[in-house]
């Protein structure tokens, strides 16, 4: 479904992340994940090849707010692959800190992470894809961009605001031939569900209609529709992949 294309996934060496890079890599695309250490994007990427020596993946490690080397890292990408046509925007932070201790330095660093980082690496993305003719950028939101939760605020707060940027960008970038859309998963198992105990994870369970938690897979089969020309069509959405989960 992506042959001979090119992807950056952020965030790309564990969890959600990591599953968007292999189902990108097993349907034909060449891909940088971006990790924030080296250690971490390298030993990633050591296993995927390990996996399949065939694939096409390198690590890269910038700092995602600084547009220096946001544009360092993409232009590596370009003159590596030929191209750069999907942008993943993936990496992220949470917290859950009730607003009466929340200091102002935590809800800052999710906003810079969360919003900032997908600003920055959007308009890098974009100028490369414009000049190309075309590209798709991808925003990893949250069902709590669409409910809110019930401490924490800046994390809600952010992924609202990457619905906005979605959206927006969408409207913006149309005319260049550049989609952009986002999938808001519900919740995932990943490292931090793994450490929820049984007794805990059951109600949250009960709570969702198809009666499971999603895997990592579930949503990267989800950006892989998204990125893929059977979506050519499709922009400004915010593509819930949650099983219907009720708040």
């Amino acid at each position: 479904m992506l042959q001979g294309k090119v992807a950056v996934v952020t965030g790309g060496t564990r969890g959600i992340g990591l599953a968007i890079v292999k189902k990108f890599l097993e349907n034909g695309a060449s891909v940088a994940l971006l990790g924030s250490r080296k250690d971490s994007a390298d030993k990633a990427v050591t296993a995927l090849r390990a996996e399949n020596p065939d694939y096409k993946v390198i690590g890269l490690w910038p700092n995602l707010s600084n547009a220096a080397e946001v544009k360092e890292a993409f232009d590596t990408v370009k003159s590596k692959f030929g191209s750069l046509d999907i942008l993943v925007n993936n990496a992220g932070i949470a917290a859950s800190d009730p607003l009466y201790t929340y200091k102002p330095e935590d809800f800052a660093r999710i906003m810079d992470l969360n919003v900032t980082a997908v600003f920055t690496c959007s308009q890098a993305a974009a100028r490369i894809m414009k000049e190309q003719g075309g590209g798709v950028i991808l925003n990893t939101s949250s069902m709590v961009s669409l409910y809110g939760q019930s401490s924490g605020a800046g994390y809600p707060a952010s992924k609202f605001a990457v619905n906005g940027l979605t959206k927006s960008l969408a409207r913006e970038l149309g005319r260049d031939g550049i989609r952009v859309n986002a999938v808001a998963p519900g919740v995932i198992n990943t490292d931090m569900m793994a450490a929820v105990p049984a007794d805990l994870l059951k109600p949250i369970v009960a709570k969702i209609p198809l009666g499971r938690i999603g895997e990592p897979e579930d949503i990267a089969n989800a950006f892989l529709f998204l990125a893929s020309d059977m979506a050519s069509y499709i922009t400004g959405a915010v593509l819930s992949v949650d099983g219907a989960s009720m708040t």
